[in-house]
């Protein structure tokens, strides 16, 4: 077997899947950012960030005891702390609310202020050993309502113990924006009046487009947006995750990916160390090893280290971690297939291939996060960009007679729907879809437009 083809097994056995459906990471999969020390800080209370940059991945980190030790001295304050989830998209009736209880409680005029309380209360509750009543959290609410004082005083009660609760996957609180900003609304004004008591502390992870909303209307907001984070993840950040997981692949394969890079280790998993975390030589030198030193027979086709993240990057030059993980497996698979005798374990050609397989995976997290999109942007399919709004405008017209309102969807329409084509456009620019040159020539970014079947001169070709 040659050293390419021991690469080539490595990267397909190392752990590159990043979903997470509320179980914890594994051990060697835990990678920090520099920026994301912020959001991780007990007292950055609003964490922003897009699809597949984090936030469900630290919200079941957060909850694991193993892996906040790991994190150790970078994030102190994470030590001796108590962590549970007030919200996230494993379903946990007992602990917090399902979209059907907030679509009965807003249909009673209920105030979603109230209800995320009783989250708050049932955890203090719980961690006190207090019983308060829980039959159903109409009951917890109506005692909240009634029994203020009874409230106040297991607030106030001096405790041995400091608590962070997590809130995510907010988006399935309801299908209409409407009823999603009250709820957001409401558990921010709570995350606010937990501030008021020593030693609780509340964090709550937002999409970019509901923290854009109006959820920031009330007094005293700018408390919270004080203390907001991003979570974006830069070029060497990515590479130095991807290492990360390599050099934890399980059985002798960890073992060779370490021969590459410089590594430390600890008690549970190996660590990249921090040459690794830079944008440095060794780090480059170390994708090279894997990909060879150009994206073709010669350097005019363009570098892999920075080509394949630059070619996952969304209209705002962002790239996930989801999309450039899966690219690598996907590029990995596609040299096992078709060039198994080549001198690297990733050719060129097969990154390619790997761009067209996290495309595809993004268009499906995309029709999962906005129903609107795939059919919009679908219509699309053939078209070569950039190209004027006008053709794109004419388009749309042909698919929807009806105007912009008439597509359907039965989850989160289109934000600016009511504008019509421009207020469509304006919301694809805005989540990173479109972008809009400087000639005023609609863009699509290769992440999205291979997907999608958008072809450009030169470019990443569409699968068939």
């Amino acid at each position: 077997m040659t050293q390419a083809q021991k690469f080539r097994d490595a990267i397909l056995a190392a752990p590159l899947e990043t979903s997470n459906f509320g179980e914890a990471p594994q051990v060697g999969t835990l990678y920090l950012p520099p920026s994301h020390l912020k959001a991780l800080r007990l007292d950055a209370h609003i964490v922003v960030g897009g699809r597949g940059v984090g936030k469900s991945f630290w919200t079941a980190a957060l909850q694991s005891q193993q892996l906040r030790n790991q994190l150790g001295a970078a994030v102190t304050e994470l030590q001796d702390i108590e962590v549970s989830a007030g919200f996230s998209q494993a379903p946990d009736i007992d602990n917090y609310p399902d979209a059907d209880v907030f679509a009965a409680f807003l249909v009673q005029n209920g105030d979603p202020y109230d209800l995320w309380r009783a989250v708050i209360l049932r955890w203090v509750a719980q961690k006190a050993g207090e019983q308060i009543p829980s039959g159903n959290w109409q009951a917890t609410v109506d005692w909240l309502k009634q029994q203020p004082e009874e409230a106040a005083k297991l607030m106030q009660r001096p405790r041995n113990w400091k608590g962070l609760i997590l809130f995510d996957a907010l988006d399935r609180t309801s299908t209409d924006w409407q009823h999603m900003d009250n709820i957001v609304r409401g558990l921010l004004r709570a995350a606010l009046w937990l501030k008021t008591f020593p030693g609780l502390f509340a964090k709550v992870f937002l999409r970019e487009d509901q923290a854009e909303r109006t959820v920031f209307n009330f007094p005293d907001a700018s408390k919270l947006t004080a203390t907001k984070a991003e979570l974006v993840w830069a070029r060497h950040d990515l590479h130095g995750l991807l290492w990360q997981r390599l050099i934890n692949a399980p059985n002798g394969h960890g073992e060779l990916m370490r021969s590459i890079c410089k590594n430390i280790e600890s008690n549970d998993a190996w660590h990249v160390a921090a040459d690794m975390k830079s944008e440095s030589d060794m780090q480059k030198k170390a994708f090279e090893t894997l990909a060879g030193p150009w994206m073709g027979r010669d350097k005019r086709r363009g570098v892999p280290y920075t080509w394949s993240v630059g070619h996952l990057a969304d209209g705002r030059g962002q790239t996930s971690p989801r999309s450039f993980l899966a690219a690598i497996r996907r590029a990995a698979e596609d040299s096992n297939e078709r060039y198994p005798q080549h001198a690297y374990a990733l050719h060129f050609e097969s990154i390619k291939r790997g761009i067209q397989k996290a495309s595809e995976i993004r268009v499906q997290e995309m029709a999962e996060d906005y129903p609107w999109v795939p059919d919009v942007l679908a219509s699309l399919s053939g078209m070569n960009v950039p190209i004027d709004f006008d053709a794109v405008e004419a388009k749309w017209k042909e698919k929807f007679p009806g105007g912009a309102q008439s597509i359907s969807t039965t989850h989160l329409p289109a934000q600016h729907v009511d504008r019509g084509w421009d207020g469509v456009r304006e919301d694809l620019q805005r989540i990173g879809l479109l972008e809009t040159k400087k000639d005023g020539r609609i863009d699509m970014p290769d992440l999205y437009r291979v997907g999608f079947g958008l072809g450009r001169k030169g470019g990443v070709k569409p699968k068939n």
